[in-house]
Order: structure tokens, then sequence, then C-alpha cells
């Protein structure tokens, strides 16, 4: 099973690489462009065939490694 996960920063969490995405952009003349913000996307492949389980170690390593909850969300997706 796959696991595909994506982490964000929280809402009112400054977010220093979206703004200077936001400004490359602009620089490269892509008007309109705001409030960028970034965050990571990662896929794991999971041997376990149950959803409920792999979801469950899939927010473990959430909790645990692959996310720092205290700025940033998670959304787990399983293929």
């Amino acid at each position: 099973m796959k696991a595909k996960v994506t982490i964000t920063l929280k809402t009112g969490v400054l977010d220093p690489q979206g703004k200077a995405i936001e400004g490359a952009l602009s620089s490269l003349d892509f008007a309109g462009v705001g409030n960028v913000r970034q965050g990571k996307y990662i896929e794991l492949d999971i041997a376990e065939t149950d959803a409920a389980k792999a979801e469950a170690q899939v927010t473990a390593m959430c909790e645990k490694l692959l996310a720092n909850t205290v700025i940033e969300n998670y959304h787990i997706e399983l293929v």
C-alpha cells in the first residue's frame, strides 16, 4: 500500500520560503500571484495491507518524525 503525506504550515505561521517563491515569481513577470505557501510531499510504501492499520502507522510516523505538529498540519492519503 502506498501512503501519500502532504505537510503544510499551519495558518498564521510565517512562511519565509513561500515569500521568497512569491518574490521570485513576481520578478519573472508572473503577475497576480500572492500568499504563496510551501510545504512537503512524502510518498511511502507500507507493507501493511489493512487500511486502518496503515493509516495508524503513517499517523504515528507523522506525529513522531515527519511533521512538526506544533507548526505544521499533515494530510494522509492511502492508495
